[in-house]
């Protein structure tokens, strides 16, 4: 079971970092706002205002208490699941399935608490693998059973397994490896994934001349892909040994790594949603969609980020 937490005094100094960038980005975008008023910069304005409920939020739970901010993370996942079967097709046939599926959340999160890595790595992947076809094939109903199968699952990668390695990367043992622990863990990943972000968004709006993949996302750029890769390298090279028990060579294959697959995660999930012919998967965000347009990133980066640092450091 995780401990009292004690905030790491760099920790501390980089929500507070943050919040100046913030500060500076707000100004940035009223600058470019006022110099360029010819593009539309409202995509880049949601995504800072995005940031500041990140690190207001996160900021607040670290600070109450540890279990605080697996609350805050088992919140996500179950409004990102309940999002991903609101917009989904299901079959009225699977709502005891779909049941499962919710209860799959604490279920994963008590592993992640008591810190069951066997447990948590097995539950979503090998037993509901297991389970959720039993049931379903018990119901008897067969019409369209491959498709729901398949999208019960992808939903439970998604939004419960995937958004679970965020929560397990936080209660990472600190005697694993010096540093700040599973709270600089976390705010790396975040700073990472969320600046990636931004930073391909900025970069393909100055320079994008290069679709990548129109048909799934027309905003997409080489030049903005390539401009994140080099900006979130450059960033994690900065303050991953600082958040993080990383060399430096070791922080900027994390940086490109998290860059890369963050990249994919945000094309994935777009994929999806022109599959079943929507623009958001919610409307939490007011004017920027819901919780999965938000972390789409997030969800392919955390897994590989969370082994990447349990295979060479813990």
């Amino acid at each position: 079971m995780i401990a009292g937490l004690h905030l790491d005094p760099t920790v501390a100094w980089a929500l507070a970092a943050l919040v100046a960038v913030l500060v500076v980005a707000e100004a940035a975008v009223l600058y470019l706002r006022r110099s360029k008023p010819e593009k539309d910069w409202t995509e880049l304005r949601l995504r800072i205002r995005s940031w500041w409920v990140i690190v207001i939020a996160g900021g607040i739970a670290l600070v109450l208490n540890p279990i605080a901010v697996l609350v805050v993370l088992a919140v996500v996942s179950y409004l990102a699941l309940k999002e991903y079967l609101s917009v989904v097709p299901t079959r009225r046939a699977d709502r005891a399935v779909l049941l499962v599926a919710y209860l799959a959340i604490p279920t994963q999160w008590w592993w992640i608490a008591e810190e069951q890595y066997g447990f948590f790595i097995i539950w979503v992947p090998v037993y509901l693998f297991m389970v959720v076809p039993a049931m379903m094939v018990l119901r008897g109903e067969v019409t369209g059973f491959l498709r729901a199968l398949g999208t019960l699952h992808w939903g439970l990668m998604l939004c419960v397994f995937a958004i679970g390695h965020v929560a397990y990367l936080f209660v990472l043992p600190e005697d694993g490896a010096p540093g700040p622990g599973g709270a600089g863990l976390l705010l790396l990943l975040l700073i990472l994934t969320q600046g990636n972000d931004v930073a391909q968004y900025v970069w393909g709006r100055i320079f994008g001349r290069h679709k990548i993949a129109p048909s799934v996302s027309p905003n997409k750029t080489v030049e903005g892909f390539v401009g994140g890769l080099v900006t979130t390298t450059i960033v994690a090279g900065l303050i991953g040994p600082l958040l993080a028990p990383l060399s430096l060579h070791m922080a900027l294959a994390a940086g490109a790594l998290m860059a890369v697959s963050g990249f994919f995660g945000d094309l994935t999930v777009s994929a999806v949603k022109r599959d079943i012919g929507i623009k958001d998967t919610g409307t939490l965000i007011p004017g920027h969609g819901g919780v999965l347009d938000r972390i789409d990133s997030l969800i392919f980066a955390a897994p590989l980020f969370f082994h990447f640092m349990r295979y060479f450091y813990y």
